[in-house]
């Protein structure tokens, strides 16, 4: 009875700070504020193409490649960090950095590597910081709906941007895009910290009243480290998956404005409304949607069972984005959709990190694999913009190149992923078993 009574989140922490739905919600309020550092990027684009006229768009492009690989990169590092001291400080840091990432781009910044400095390296390693403490500490708290809590916190990232798009558009067009990158800055900056002061990781050892692991989800009952799943063949297979799935997702958000352009739909409005933002907004509910439909479609059915399933259908609809030039009604329907198909990687792979390779040290674990979003963004950021301007401006190609990632990734996640998974797992029950006979 005093083993679980000193388990209890809310003998630990409190009634409020111990209830992981509270904890929930502060990791996605977390998530809300730094998604406009990924999904905004494109509408600050045309202003940056102005005030620096003579740079080509490449090297634009490449403030938001650099925003990828600075919130990727470091986050193994960060995630060691987290699992070794606690959330609460790493949060902190996170915070400061994406309040100190705009403010300085949109008041300092008087060239295009100043914004490399400012908004790809400060700002993307306070968003990773962020984001790899909050799916992760989602991970944890939620063992009995993994891909659910997964899905709710990166549905944050994927759908905040939804609420803030149209108004930060808004905010561009009233002061200006350096202007209004300070602005924005500050506020989520402010809401950020408060988040942080909030998150806690669940006492060590502690798991839901009464929970049984799931027959549709393997899960393991070891805890690898980090040098443990680096010796895993599945890990290396969800690694290219992941940096396959990502690339026409992360392409489609940092040139949306260069893509409506190409398909010759960039000047049509919606209601009075430019059609990039109010698509973007749309995009954004769809993306959000996607993480908590898919993840919870994941706890039922399984994880690689609905990856093959999402990842084929996001194949068919980028491959779509190449035959709707001069529709603004298709780029208005389609696009989202692409979203709703693409959204969902970043619940589904986090699941499947804590299912297979253990919660203990998840933050570290998953950080090394987000780290292929890294590697995505160069192919889908500088990559993508460089082959495009080979086409004449035109994204027909890259999307061809992504349709075809996301069936090959489909396959990988039904014929490669799932068998080895189920194997490894079902080795490790055996093993158990054994011990217990035996004891």
């Amino acid at each position: 009875m005093e083993q679980a009574k000193s388990l209890d989140p809310k003998v630990v922490y409190g009634p409020i700070i111990g209830s992981r739905w509270i904890q929930l919600t502060a990791g996605v309020v977390a998530m809300i504020v730094i998604s406009n550092f990924q999904y905004a990027f494109t509408l600050f684009t045309p202003g940056l193409k102005q005030t620096f006229a003579s740079v080509p768009y490449a090297q634009i492009a490449l403030i938001f490649t650099l925003f990828i690989l600075f919130e990727t990169w470091p986050v193994p590092l960060a995630g060691y960090l987290i699992d070794k001291f606690g959330i609460r400080n790493l949060m902190l840091v996170g915070s400061v950095g994406i309040t100190l990432g705009w403010v300085l781009g949109g008041t300092v910044a008087t060239t295009v590597f100043h914004l490399y400095i400012c908004y790809g390296a400060i700002a993307g390693c306070g968003a990773g910081i962020i984001y790899i403490a909050t799916v992760a500490n989602a991970v944890k708290w939620f063992p009995d709906k993994r891909g659910l809590a997964a899905g709710l916190t990166a549905a944050g990232f994927g759908g905040g941007a939804a609420l803030t798009l149209i108004p930060i558009d808004a905010t561009i067009k009233a002061l200006g895009w350096a202007s209004a990158m300070a602005t924005w800055g500050v506020g989520q900056g402010v809401i950020a910290i408060a988040a942080a002061l909030i998150l806690r990781h669940p006492p060590t050892g502690w798991l839901p009243a009464s929970w049984t692991p799931p027959k549709a989800v393997a899960q393991t009952r070891k805890q690898f480290n980090a040098k443990e799943m680096l010796t895993q063949n599945e890990f290396y297979i969800m690694y290219l998956m992941f940096l396959m799935v990502c690339t026409g997702g992360l392409m489609t958000t940092g040139n949306m404005s260069q893509i409506a352009k190409s398909l010759h739909v960039f000047d049509a409005k919606v209601w009075g409304i430019a059609i990039v933002p109010f698509v973007a907004t749309l995009a954004g509910v769809t993306n959000a949607f996607a993480r908590i439909m898919w993840g919870a479609i994941s706890d039922r059915f399984g994880r690689e069972y609905t990856m093959a399933f999402a990842f084929a259908f996001e194949g068919v609809l980028i491959f779509l984005m190449t035959q709707i030039a001069d529709s603004p009604v298709a780029f208005m329907v389609i696009m989202p959709f692409v979203f709703l198909a693409w959204g969902e990687i970043y619940a589904l792979f986090s699941a499947i990190t804590g299912d297979i390779f253990g919660p203990k040290n998840a933050t570290g674990n998953y950080g090394i694999l987000y780290t292929a979003k890294g590697l995505s963004s160069i192919l889908a950021g500088y990559g993508a913009a460089l082959v495009a301007s080979y086409y004449a401006g035109s994204f027909v190609v890259p999307y061809y190149i992504a349709a075809t990632f996301d069936i090959a990734s489909a396959i990988c996640a039904l014929l490669i992923l799932r068998p080895l998974i189920r194997t490894r797992i079902a080795k490790e029950v055996r093993m158990y078993k054994a011990v217990q006979a035996t004891s």
